[in-house]
């Protein structure tokens, strides 16, 4: 399981032109874009959750948890491209949909679940990411 982190003063996910999941912290927030592989699994999707909700990439290096930071959270089956070979990406890595969405679903709630206030897109839809990332501060993280 990956997760590109991405620190953002706000963010918003629109599928065909209607708003379904928008942060706009006072502040900062963090927009998490997570990736799922055949092997991962709910322990994985907590995990990686902590971290998320845990690391101090915030001002002052502060954590999510620490001031209660809003996350967008969107599934990103390209986290798994792989592009060793020729200028077409390989998507083999990549769970499929019937493996990742719940996995991605349980990432989300285990966010809830510490505390988080967090906003989701749509799995599997073709969505437009809007985003102010502040710093800008990106950090990939994996489980």
């Amino acid at each position: 399981m990956r997760v590109l982190v991405q620190r953002v003063t706000s963010a918003t996910v629109s599928v065909g032109g209607d708003v379904v999941g928008a942060i706009r912290p006072d502040g900062q927030g963090l927009l998490a874009f997570v990736g799922i592989t055949h092997s991962d699994d709910p322990d994985k999707a907590r995990r990686l959750a902590e971290k998320v909700w845990y690391l101090r990439i915030l001002a002052d290096e502060r954590s999510a948890a620490d001031v209660n930071a809003p996350i967008l959270v969107v599934s990103q089956f390209t986290l798994y491209a792989d592009t060793a070979k020729g200028r077409r990406p390989s998507w083999n890595a990549a769970a499929p949909g019937a493996v990742a969405e719940p996995l991605v679903a349980a990432f989300a709630e285990a966010l809830r679940g510490l505390g988080a206030q967090v906003q989701t897109g749509v799995f599997g839809a073709n969505m437009q990411i809007e985003l102010v990332n502040d710093g800008p501060v990106t950090v990939f993280l994996e489980v």
